[in-house]
């Protein structure tokens, strides 16, 4: 059996040697100013962790897609004040608040304060494709 250890050294919101990536592949209709950087659970030696960790952040008057999903997920602030829409609920969230998006509840996170909203966010590595909520 081989071990294998992972650091991930960071600065200024950045991971070296992780690419940042647009949010999403399609057309931003439903989302603007996000962009994420897949952390853990994708990379090679990976393989036996069961989820995947990524860091999302959005522009100030940014938001991510109105959305939901069969997945849960946890939801981490690190910089930045926004809003957390869960539900029919709206929740001011900042630095260390912790968010818990239950299965198919419509969600969506949005940047208010004058830097970006940046936030870990884990989900199962094995997961369904978010839907557009209505």
């Amino acid at each position: 059996m081989k071990d294998t250890f992972k650091v991930i050294k960071h600065s200024a919101y950045r991971w070296k040697g992780i690419e940042v990536k647009p949010y999403k592949s399609e057309e931003p209709a439903c989302y603007t100013d996000v962009t994420r950087q897949t952390l853990l659970g994708e990379g090679a030696g990976e393989e036996d962790l069961n989820f995947i960790t990524r860091y999302f952040e959005i522009e100030p008057g940014g938001l991510s897609s109105l959305e939901m999903h069969g997945h849960a997920h946890a939801v981490i602030v690190l910089r930045g004040t926004g809003q957390a829409i869960l539900g029919d609920q709206v929740h001011d969230i900042e630095p260390y608040d912790c968010v818990y998006v239950s299965p198919w509840a419509v969600h969506q996170f949005r940047a208010t304060g004058d830097t970006p909203l940046g936030f870990l966010c884990t989900v199962d590595r094995l997961r369904d494709r978010p839907r557009a909520a209505e």
